[in-house]
Parts: C-alpha cells; sequence; structure tokens
C-alpha cells in the first residue's frame, strides 16, 4: 500500500528535530501527531511564522478543524509517535511517497533511531513525487490551499498530487 506522508520540523543545518507527521493511507486512514519533545525555542523565524502557527494548543483534545479530521490527541511523545505509528502501518510493507522527500525520510527514520533501525519490511527510502513531476515534464500540481505547512493538510496534498500525475 502506498502512504503518503508529510513532516514538519527544525533544522540547523546538523539536526533534524521532528515537530509532527501527518500520513494518509492510499486506503483513506489518516494518521497525525505533533512531538512533544521538539523545542520551540530552537525554530527559526520562519518555522515560528509558517509551521508553529498550524499545530492546535497541546491542552485540546477535541481538534475538529480544516486541518485535522476528528477527535485525537495529537501531542505525544516521541515514542509513542513510533510506536502508534507502527500500529498504523500494521504488517504492511509499505511503499513510502512525499513531496520533497529527502529530509521527510530522515525524519521518519529517526523515530526509530538510524535507518539502520527500521522496521523489516519498510523501505530505506521514499519516493519522491517532485521527482516524478520533473520526470513528466513539470507539469502545474493542483494548489495546496491555505493549509499548507500543516504535516496532515500537505500528506493529503502530496496524494492528491500524485494521484493528478498518474492519472
Amino acid at each position: 500500500m502506498r502512504y503518503y506522508y508529510d513532516t514538519e520540523f527544525i533544522e540547523d543545518g546538523k539536526t533534524i528535530d521532528l515537530i509532527s507527521i501527518g500520513i494518509v493511507a492510499e486506503d483513506g486512514r489518516e494518521f497525525y501527531a505533533i512531538n512533544t519533545e521538539f523545542n520551540p525555542k530552537k525554530a527559526s523565524q520562519w518555522v515560528k511564522d509558517n509551521v508553529l502557527t498550524h499545530l492546535p494548543k497541546r491542552d485540546v483534545t477535541d481538534l475538529d478543524s480544516p486541518n485535522i479530521r476528528g477527535k485525537s490527541l495529537a501531542w505525544m511523545p516521541h515514542r509513542l509517535i513510533r510506536d502508534k505509528l507502527l500500529y498504523f502501518i500494521g504488517t504492511d510493507k509499505p511503499e513510502f511517497w512525499a513531496y520533497y522527500a529527502d529530509y521527510d525520510h530522515v525524519a521518519l527514520c529517526q523515530l526509530f533511531g538510524t535507518m539502520m533501525d527500521l522496521p523489516d519490511r519498510w523501505p530505506m527510502y521514499t519516493k519522491d513525487v517532485k521527482q516524478l513531476c520533473d520526470s513528466m515534464g513539470n507539469p502545474a500540481l493542483p494548489g495546496q490551499g491555505k493549509n499548507e505547512h500543516n504535516a496532515l493538510a500537505d500528506a493529503r496534498w502530496t496524494k492528491q498530487a500524485y494521484e493528478f500525475l498518474t492519472k
């Protein structure tokens, strides 16, 4: 099964610190989590203005909003994100897709430690929708709308872009 995902993170040229991850499975299931362990003080002004503003408040459990469907407690520690992600994927052999996927793949791997610590059935790479787009002559993709830089909204858009390119 294909899984379309996006991460938001803080990076300083040496470290990638996960803020949030959103995943949309090919069958329509969705996963969204926000890391309680990231340090917002290390965020660049751009991340503060464009990413942190999309996060729900930590103490909000009713996350009905244009960004997030349903009720869920999205804020959780790194280890719990990993465990819930393992449950979400299950025994599937996933095919991961992201848009400009390189740092997203690193952030995904770091949930498990190193790339070598990924579950056995998981690929050691993420396929890139941007590279697919470039290989097709770089057609204009559908717009992302106002929820850009929310990991779940971006994962939904990545699935939409993939489907647009492969029709």
